[in-house]
């Protein structure tokens, strides 16, 4: 899965254009390297994302196509 697509599905970042000025702004990494858009993610890539003034590093557990917002908390796990 894009990573761009995961964050909007995972519901970290609202809208997925959004999501891609985040990421074409330097501001995402996967496994502790700058990750665009269309990076492709797998079960176990750390992400970490800067906000602002805040920060959140996840993990993927699970990738989603079409995630309800149930389901949307269950795609990743919060390490830092």
């Amino acid at each position: 899965m894009r990573l761009d697509k995961f964050l909007k599905n995972s519901r970290l970042i609202k809208r997925r254009t959004v999501a891609k000025e985040a990421c074409d702004g330097g501001r995402v990494s996967v496994n502790d390297r700058v990750a665009k858009a269309g990076t492709e993610l797998n079960v176990g890539d750390e992400v970490f994302i800067a906000f602002g003034n805040s920060s959140i590093k996840v993990k993927v557990k699970s990738l989603i196509e079409s995630p309800r917002k149930e389901e949307a908390t269950e795609m990743y796990e919060v390490i830092g």
